[in-house]
């Protein structure tokens, strides 16, 4: 027998499971199904981002720089260590440990929250009286029935063609999380957020790596000044990034990778590398929902079709985070998420993508919000920019990390902020302050009228308001 329930969440990522969270908040009865397992088998909710994304390659950041500092920046410090090692199997072990403490916190939260929990795939079976039927396939096979249903199925990472992931050799994100030695030569193709996270973390531990990317410009979603600041930090550290290649033949032996590619110059080259990382994108990840059962529309890359409201071509089908357009964040799906919950009680569930953070978790980190002033000036908007660099700032000095910037850009008439962008020390929690600006419209001005913490990181993001009205105090 069937079992009826108000709300049916497909995907236990960030955006199933907060969705799924919210609904149940609204008073309504809600089931999430969710089909990661740890390596016992169990329920491991949280999706690509806890178990194979956001969370491990942080952990793994995290312990690198840790390794980097000790070997490279302590006795800057006074501070003698001699002999540093790094015990990798141990290192993975604590990626795995914090994984874990995700997982059981979310299924904690779905159990607080009375949101009941299946543990296996779900798909649909048909349109049924009710709303929808949905299988889950796990270790016992149920039938749930909903008037509503919200797909948060994520994405996978997308191979190169004849080129499958192996898991040893040619690893996808999920692979780079498990290596478990340090290579000595380690070839990255794809210079976005997951190659140079990845790339960042190997290098560190002592790796020979090398990035190739196909489009002549490094990060080019990223404002063109900040992408060449970091560029030059990345380069300073020994992260070797060679743009505008030409990817060939990919062989892959019981000894390791060798690459063929033509690098920017039309040169033929060949690189022999223990490991590659493939690091081309992701692709939605709509395999196995039997979407063709009740005719869910999909565009031509396997995504689901929504409106703005992320809505389907189904009455009661919604489809939230990877698995639809827009930018593939763990955050953006959580406010979709939200949003969407909202919409079904009857609220005005909101979800604005023009104050969406970004963030790169490199070192020097990297992360905006709003236009670049490249799309400012295609778009020919006229506009004041203003920039502040992490040397002037004291806090950065007694840190020992003085890369990078703050960079404002603001409407030339009204001084709305348009877009900030950081490259330096803890950019990922200084990009907050521009989201929240934004988000209520202030201007440059209003942020330099702020009173900032001394000493403080922060105090960059005032100088750069500042300095849009050419009138910096430090600098």
């Amino acid at each position: 027998m069937s079992k009826q329930f108000d709300v049916i969440v497909i995907g236990g990522g960030p955006g199933g499971y907060i969705a799924a969270i919210r609904a149940a908040q609204l008073g309504m009865n809600v089931a999430c199904i969710d089909e990661w397992k740890n390596d016992k088998g169990g329920p491991a909710p949280g999706g690509t981002c806890t178990n194979v994304g956001c969370i491990p390659s942080k952990a793994l950041l995290q312990s690198s720089e840790h390794f980097d500092h000790a070997n490279h920046h302590f006795a800057d410090h006074g501070i003698t260590a001699k002999d540093v090692k790094i015990d990798v199997a141990k290192m993975l072990a604590r990626k795995d440990a914090v994984v874990k403490q995700n997982n059981d916190g979310i299924l904690y939260l779905l159990k607080k929250n009375k949101v009941s929990f299946f543990h296996g795939r779900g798909s649909f079976v048909k349109a049924a009286e009710g709303g929808y039927e949905i299988k889950v396939a796990g270790a016992a096979e149920e039938t749930l029935v909903a008037t509503q249903v919200i797909l948060a199925t994520g994405s996978n990472a997308r191979a190169l063609p004849g080129v499958p992931f192996d898991e040893k050799n040619v690893l996808s994100n999920d692979g780079a999380l498990r290596i478990e030695a340090v290579p000595k030569k380690l070839v990255l193709i794809g210079s976005g957020v997951i190659g140079l996270e990845m790339g960042s973390v190997w290098r560190r531990l002592g790796a020979e790596v090398t990035i190739l990317e196909g489009l002549p410009t490094f990060l080019g979603a990223v404002d063109e000044q900040i992408a060449k600041e970091a560029k030059k930090a990345f380069d300073k550290q020994g992260l070797k990034i060679e743009l505008g290649v030409k990817v060939g033949e990919i062989k892959n032996g019981a000894k390791g990778v060798s690459v063929a590619y033509t690098n920017a110059k039309g040169e033929a080259q060949a690189i022999e590398a223990d490991k590659l990382i493939v690091s081309i994108g992701r692709v939605p990840n709509t395999i196995g929902l039997n979407a063709e059962s009740v005719g869910l529309q999909l565009d031509e890359r396997g995504a689901i079709v929504v409106d703005a409201d992320c809505r389907t071509n189904l009455p009661g089908v919604w489809a939230v985070g990877d698995v639809v357009r827009g930018p593939m964040l763990a955050h953006k799906a959580e406010e979709e998420g939200v949003a969407v919950a909202e919409r079904i009680a009857g609220q005005h569930g909101h979800v604005n993508f023009n104050t969406i953070p970004w963030v790169i978790y490199t070192s020097p980190e990297i992360a905006w919000v709003g236009r670049t002033e490249q799309q400012l000036k295609a778009d020919g908007v006229k506009y004041k920019a203003g920039t502040f660099p992490f040397l002037a700032n004291g806090r950065a000095r007694a840190l020992g990390d003085t890369t990078g910037m703050v960079k404002f850009l603001a409407d030339a008439a009204s001084d709305e902020i348009l877009g900030v962008h950081i490259v330096g020390p803890m950019a990922s929690e200084l990009i907050a302050e521009a989201v929240v600006a934004m988000e209520f419209r202030a201007s440059s001005e209003d942020i330099a009228r702020i009173c900032h913490a001394h000493p403080s990181l922060s105090e960059a993001t005032k100088e750069a308001a500042l300095a849009v009205d050419k009138r910096t105090l430090n600098f």
